[in-house]
């Protein structure tokens, strides 16, 4: 009798499957905004995005509303890795807190070194402090098993730590005026969300529609309304029960596809496109992000990651030579989704959404080919001492 055979998933399947499939999307995505906002249907690709749609433009809708799911993914995982993850324990937090503040902290000095002379763009010091996990983890899945799952794993937890920096400098460095009866009916809906979760309630979508309140109230309060998504996930119980898992990673499970398959790459989209024709790109403002992503990134992260083992704080990732840790330190120069994120917020004036936009591309493109290249050709550290 013969055994039967395991039926193989198709191959789209599998890359479907994979955590690849976001970060290959997006760079679809930015790509084409490029190709079209550099052809004859330029015109109409922008004033698309300017096409008032009740309150808000197409562009605002997806920036502050869309994304706003973004960043309560952002939250969730946050929350899991914090209190049942890889950073539940303070012994595995010294390593990607220390490289994560470096790497926010070293690019936003060198983009201010870089732009010294013009106040006016002092306000994008943040622009090249965020990195963007599913562009850098979509080129590490496709470089598999030349990436230590230790790096992978490191690369991910430090995405998670800048995420909350990334947050933090959102609502607290770009928020200029704020509502006091808005905000406190913020704090009122977060009461309510609160309440659900002492009193058990397990259902996912009551979180989503105490979400959906909580985002207009902060949208309406000044503070911008992405934030909104991380401070929901606080509420949403991470607890699994004899009924099944929790709401957090039911709701977390049930957010990732839409999110990394359609709302990035859209965002990607709105936000990737700029015409090249008499841009400049030898000026303060995109050299200076370009600088401070490519520069600033692998500076600050490897600097930290060595130090750390040096002096005893950490051990190196096991298996990863430090030639592949700085091929992770470079990846971590990707700014795209966080940085153009920001830049939105940075300056009012449109004359330097081009130049944040230029900026962002050439530095996150830099980073992410000398990063791929370097780990595709660096060999492991089984043998090798610290």
């Amino acid at each position: 009798m013969r055994s039967p055979k395991l039926k193989q998933a198709p191959a789209w399947r599998e890359f479907w499957d994979s955590e690849a499939a976001g970060g290959v999307a997006l760079m679809v995505a930015a790509a084409f905004a490029m190709l079209v906002a550099n052809s004859p249907l330029a015109p109409d690709y922008f004033d698309t995005l300017h096409i008032q749609l009740g309150p808000l433009s197409a562009l605002h809708w997806i920036n502050d509303g869309l994304m706003a799911l973004f960043f309560l993914l952002v939250g969730l995982e946050i929350k899991r890795e914090v209190t049942d993850g890889h950073l539940s324990a303070p012994a595995d937090r010294t390593l990607p807190v220390l490289a994560a503040i470096a790497g926010m902290a070293v690019p936003a000095v060198i983009y201010l070194a870089m732009v010294a002379g013009q106040p006016e763009l002092h306000r994008g010091w943040a622009i090249p402090a965020a990195t963007d996990i599913a562009f850098a983890i979509g080129i590490v899945s496709l470089l598999g098993a030349r990436v230590p799952a230790s790096l992978k794993l490191l690369l991910t937890t430090i995405a998670i730590v800048d995420d909350m920096g990334a947050v933090a400098i959102i609502a607290i460095g770009y928020t200029d005026a704020i509502s006091g009866q808005w905000l406190l009916a913020a704090l009122a809906v977060m009461a309510g969300l609160a309440a659900l979760n002492r009193a058990s309630v397990r259902h996912p979508g009551a979180y989503l529609a105490g979400f959906a309140l909580l985002w207009f109230t902060i949208l309406q309060s000044g503070v911008h309304a992405t934030v909104a998504g991380v401070l929901a996930a606080l509420f949403v119980p991470g607890r699994k029960s004899s009924a099944g898992p929790s709401p957090l990673l039911r709701l977390e499970h049930g957010l990732q596809k839409p999110v990394a398959l359609f709302i990035v790459p859209l965002f990607g989209f709105a936000n990737a496109g700029v015409s090249l024709a008499g841009a400049d790109l030898g000026g303060p403002l995109p050299m200076g992000i370009a600088t401070g992503l490519f520069l600033g990134k692998q500076i600050g992260i490897f600097g930290a990651i060595w130090l750390a083992v040096r002096f005893g704080l950490a051990a190196r990732p096991s298996g990863a030579s430090w030639p592949q840790v700085y091929g992770l330190a470079l990846l971590c120069g990707i700014g795209f989704t966080m940085s153009l994120f920001i830049g939105d917020l940075a300056f009012a004036d449109p004359a330097h959404d081009d130049g944040v936009k230029i900026g962002v591309l050439l530095g996150s493109v830099a980073s992410a080919l000398a990063g791929g290249l370097l780990l595709s050709r660096a060999r492991g550290a089984k043998k090798e001492a610290d």
